[in-house]
């Protein structure tokens, strides 16, 4: 059952606006894509991820340059990188012996870069 199609009955409310909630409804995007867009956005919600994007939006690094940047272990980099690496929000080539790993595309730098303006715009606020 998608959640918008729940019995009204459910709610304390009745309908006020009817074509609104109609016109709502017919582009509510289904609940498995919700759900694959709420465990996309919980991958940004680790702050060591978070510190490894923003470095490789600066510059494709290796596993350990960013444990010499971020001041962590090779394992606990490495570890973070393939969870983003499974998730699509990078990727890696092979140069001889080193991987070097960017990100994956331009949404990822964007969701980045717009998260980042919405901190700051509250911190103004």
């Amino acid at each position: 059952m998608k959640f918008y199609d729940m019995e009204l009955d459910r709610t304390d409310c009745t309908v006020i606006h009817q074509e609104v909630v109609d016109r709502v409804k017919t582009v509510m995007p289904d609940d498995d894509l919700l759900l694959d867009l709420a465990d996309t956005f919980k991958l940004f919600s680790d702050s060591t991820r978070l510190k490894i994007l923003y470095a490789l939006m600066e510059a494709e690094m290796c596993v350990c340059d960013i444990s010499v940047l971020l001041g962590m272990s090779k394992s606990s980099v490495s570890h973070q990188l393939r969870v983003l690496k499974q998730s699509n929000l990078v990727k890696y080539r092979k140069a001889g012996r080193v991987i070097y790993y960017s990100l994956a595309d331009d949404h990822v730098r964007t969701i980045c870069r717009m998260g980042m303006e919405h901190v700051l715009e509250e911190e103004d606020a």
